[in-house]
């Protein structure tokens, strides 16, 4: 594996793990700035904390070493959280005000940065038999 592709996969998988580290802690503290934003959307309380403990063993599923089957289901969980994130800001509105529009944009960065790190990934942490490309486009 190149240096460069090795690098950028770290590099994005640093910046998902980080953000969803991040997340998780504010969540399962119930820091203000967090819980607001699910009580503006409608969520229940405990919806925040089981979140918040979903991000964290998300992104220790990331970094650990081996076990490439939770790796899998770590990122499938990561798309589901930021997808639906933009979408729940969507639906209430938040892409029509440009202060707000930062709510839908910001997951869907959060997640090409996942995309990213998914689609880097060395061979040791894919499960065996996975396709070697994902598309014409990767090389």
């Amino acid at each position: 594996m190149k240096r460069s592709r090795v690098i950028a996969y770290w590099v994005a998988t640093g910046l998902v793990a980080s953000s969803m580290i991040s997340g998780g802690i504010a969540h399962v503290l119930h820091v203000p700035a967090s819980v607001d934003g699910f009580v503006q959307l409608g969520y229940p309380l405990h919806f925040v904390t089981l979140l918040g403990i979903w991000k964290l063993l998300g992104a220790v599923a990331l970094l650990a070493p081996k076990f490439p089957r939770l790796k899998e289901w770590a990122y499938a969980g990561i798309a589901f959280d930021l997808t639906g994130a933009a979408f729940s800001w969507a639906a209430v509105g938040a892409s029509d005000n440009v202060s707000n529009a930062g709510h839908v944009i910001i997951p869907l960065v959060g997640l090409g940065l996942a995309y990213a790190s998914w689609a880097l990934r060395p061979e040791s942490r894919k499960l065996p038999g996975s396709p070697r490309k994902l598309s014409p486009v990767m090389t």
